[in-house]
């Protein structure tokens, strides 16, 4: 006897593209503190690691005083929070997650955005009910790469002894390390926000379109043992 695998997904540039509102919100912080705003490619490539990294990065690139830290990121929190309004989703992610649900796989959401956002987002775009496990950048003391929030997801899912045998499918480079390190099989989106060639990413299968995603979770890892 046999189950579908559990799947956990990657949000920020997997299932949504959330970059216009996390740039729209960094620079509103930064005009309010007469900072010169960024363009919206430059804050797409400092995102995937959390807000912390994020705001690390933005006080480099502007050479603003690392003291200063906190209070811009509670400034960019309190409108980050519920940004929505710039933000989508990738074509075909919806019908994909509709598909694999329909095929029995139990689905999770690991990502460094916070809780509280994450949250916010998915019920934005009606992708809650989706989702048995749904783990933020803040619900542990680690963030990706590490892996304890994809093993924390898998076992939220009621996979903990069977993570391995299970799929994680992300963008980035925090997503293909966090797999590696929690030993668990990668897909990559290529269509996301990666800065590493696809070929000198570690990843199972890689997809740019989600209508390729449940045939290669069909042809990957179908079903894994029950009990």
């Amino acid at each position: 006897m046999s189950v579908p695998c559990p799947i956990v997904f990657d949000l920020d540039g997997t299932l949504i593209d959330s970059a216009p509102d996390i740039h729209a919100c960094v620079n509103t912080v930064l005009r309010e503190n007469a900072v010169t705003p960024l363009p919206l490619d430059r804050v797409r490539s400092f995102v995937g690691g959390g807000v912390e990294l994020l705001w690390s990065r933005i006080i480099a690139a502007r050479g603003l005083d690392p003291a200063d830290r906190p209070v811009l990121i509670a400034a960019f929190m309190a409108r980050y929070h519920d940004a929505t309004a710039l933000t989508r989703l990738y074509p075909g992610a919806a019908e994909a997650l509709a598909a694999l649900a329909d095929l029995g796989h139990p689905m999770g959401i690991c990502t460094n955005k916070p809780l509280a956002a994450t949250r916010n987002v998915l019920a934005h775009f009606g992708l809650t009910g989706f989702f048995g496990a749904v783990i933020g950048g803040d619900s542990l003391p680690q963030k990706k790469p590490h892996p304890a929030p994809l093993h924390a997801t898998f076992a939220a899912l009621g996979a903990e002894d069977a993570a391995a045998a299970g799929l994680f499918v992300g963008d980035s480079e925090f997503d293909a390390g966090c797999a590696a390190a929690a030993s668990v099989p990668f897909l990559l989106f290529t269509g996301g926000y990666r800065h590493t060639p696809v070929e000198q990413m570690a990843h199972e299968a890689s997809f740019s379109d989600f209508s390729q995603l449940v045939r290669l979770v069909l042809e990957m890892r179908p079903r894994v043992p029950a009990g």
